[in-house]
C-alpha cells in the first residue's frame, strides 16, 4: 500500500492518477500487472475530529469556562487542549450551525437568519454557496469517514421534501457519509402542516415515547 503522506492534497478532490504504462493485449502476459486499487486514507497521524454544538447554551454556562453548569467531561477536554473564547454564536440556530460547519461568517454562507425566514436578499437565502465547502466534505475528500448526528437546521425549507433535492442535506452535499438527523423545519411544519421529524432517509425505527426517526445504514 502506498504511503498516505505521499498523496498530493493541495487540490480537492485528490486528482485520480491515470495509468501511464503500456497495456498488454493478453491478460496472461506477465507484463499485465497493474498497481492495486487503494482507498484514499488520511495522512499518518491525522487526528480524529469531533464537533459538538449545544443549542440554547450561553458562552459562560459551562463549568469549563467558569459557568454554573457542571460539565466534567468538557473540563477534562479543556484541561488537555485549547480553549477559544471568541466563537461568534450569532444567537440563532441555523446561522451558528452553518458558520461552525463551514468555518465562515454566517452571512457569507447564506444564513443570516434561520431557514424559515429566508429571503432572496444576499446572505439571507439559506443556501450555502458551492464556493464554501463544509468541514466534513474537506475531511471526507482527505480519506476520513464522516457522520453527522442530531438536529439539522441548515437545509432550505423548499429542499426538505422526501424527494429532494438533497444537495444541502448532510449526506447530499454536507460531506457526511452517514447521518442520523432530523430536519428541523419539517418538524415545525414550515408549510403549515404538522409533520413528524424526517431524517436523511432509511428504514423507520419506532422509539419509546419519541417520534419515529429514520436511521441510515
Amino acid at each position: 500500500m502506498s504511503d498516505p503522506d505521499s498523496v498530493q492534497r493541495t487540490a480537492l478532490p485528490v486528482p485520480d492518477q491515470a495509468y501511464a504504462g503500456l497495456i498488454p493485449y493478453d491478460a496472461k502476459d506477465p507484463a499485465a500487472s497493474f498497481p492495486p486499487i487503494e482507498p484514499l486514507r488520511p495522512p499518518a497521524g491525522a487526528p480524529n475530529v469531533l464537533i459538538v454544538l449545544l443549542d440554547d447554551v450561553g458562552f459562560g454556562a459551562s463549568s469549563a469556562f467558569g459557568g454554573p453548569c457542571s460539565t466534567p467531561a468538557a473540563e477534562r477536554l479543556a484541561a488537555n487542549g485549547l480553549k477559544y473564547n471568541r466563537f461568534h454564536t450569532t444567537a440563532l440556530c441555523s446561522p451558528t450551525r452553518q458558520a461552525l460547519l463551514t468555518g465562515r461568517n454566517h452571512h457569507s454562507v447564506g444564513m443570516g437568519g434561520i431557514t424559515e425566514i429566508a429571503t432572496s436578499a444576499p446572505g439571507y437565502n439559506s443556501k450555502r454557496p458551492n464556493t464554501a465547502a463544509p468541514l466534513a466534505e474537506t475531511l471526507k475528500l482527505n480519506g476520513y469517514s464522516t457522520a453527522q448526528f442530531g438536529k439539522c437546521h441548515e437545509v432550505p425549507v423548499w429542499e426538505t421534501s422526501p424527494i429532494g433535492p438533497f444537495a444541502a442535506w448532510p449526506t447530499g452535499g454536507g460531506g457526511c457519509a452517514s447521518a442520523l438527523r432530523w430536519l428541523a423545519n419539517r418538524r415545525r411544519g414550515a408549510h403549515g402542516t404538522s409533520e413528524e421529524p424526517r431524517s436523511t432517509g432509511g428504514p423507520r425505527v419506532a422509539l419509546p415515547d419519541a417520534p419515529a426517526v429514520a436511521i441510515d445504514r
